[in-house]
């Protein structure tokens, strides 16, 4: 087994979690990899972030999400990683924003060179399960073997136990 980084993307603060906005300290999405996290020590964890900064309103993000949709924009990412070549496999975690990924996820895949790579994709939603995102790693990461993602109710993250440790086991 090779080495193994978890990078994920997540929003703190307003979010929409069963039908309701409420602010979390820590987003679901990293509430999810730090599960990951403690089944696989040995693995390297990245935070995806983005240099602009998204309004702290969910109702105004979930716009500029939208916008950036729209625009097939790629967000440039905060403080991006030199590369890759130490890792074979990637467990890659994100929220569905409007049926894929945050744009800034597609920075990630199409910055970094995926050949011969495993990713393991997880994505935590409030009933869109994994939406197109799939589709979209695999045309982003053609020569990478992408895996089954795992969908996660963030509602639910706290007690995404077996979740985790699905996503562990396919390491």
């Amino acid at each position: 087994m090779g080495k193994t980084l978890i990078a994920f993307y997540s929003r703190r603060g307003e979010n929409y979690v069963n039908g309701c906005i409420r602010s979390l300290e820590v987003g679901n999405t990293e509430v999810v990899a730090e599960k990951i996290k403690a089944l696989l020590p040995e693995a390297d964890v990245y935070r995806i972030e983005t240099v602009r900064t998204y309004s702290t309103s969910y109702m105004e993000c979930i716009e500029e999400a939208k916008q950036e949709l729209r625009e097939q924009a790629r967000p440039q990412m905060k403080n991006p990683l030199p590369s890759l070549d130490e890792y074979d496999t990637i467990v890659l975690g994100y929220p569905n924003w409007w049926g894929t990924m945050p744009m800034v996820c597609y920075t990630f895949l199409e910055t970094y060179c995926f050949d011969g790579k495993r990713i393991i994709p997880f994505c935590t939603n409030e009933g869109s399960g994994m939406g197109s995102s799939e589709r979209f790693i695999r045309k982003l990461c053609p020569t990478a073997t992408v895996l089954t993602g795992t969908p996660i109710h963030g509602a639910e993250a706290k007690q995404a136990d077996a979740e985790a440790r699905r996503i562990a086991s396919m390491v």
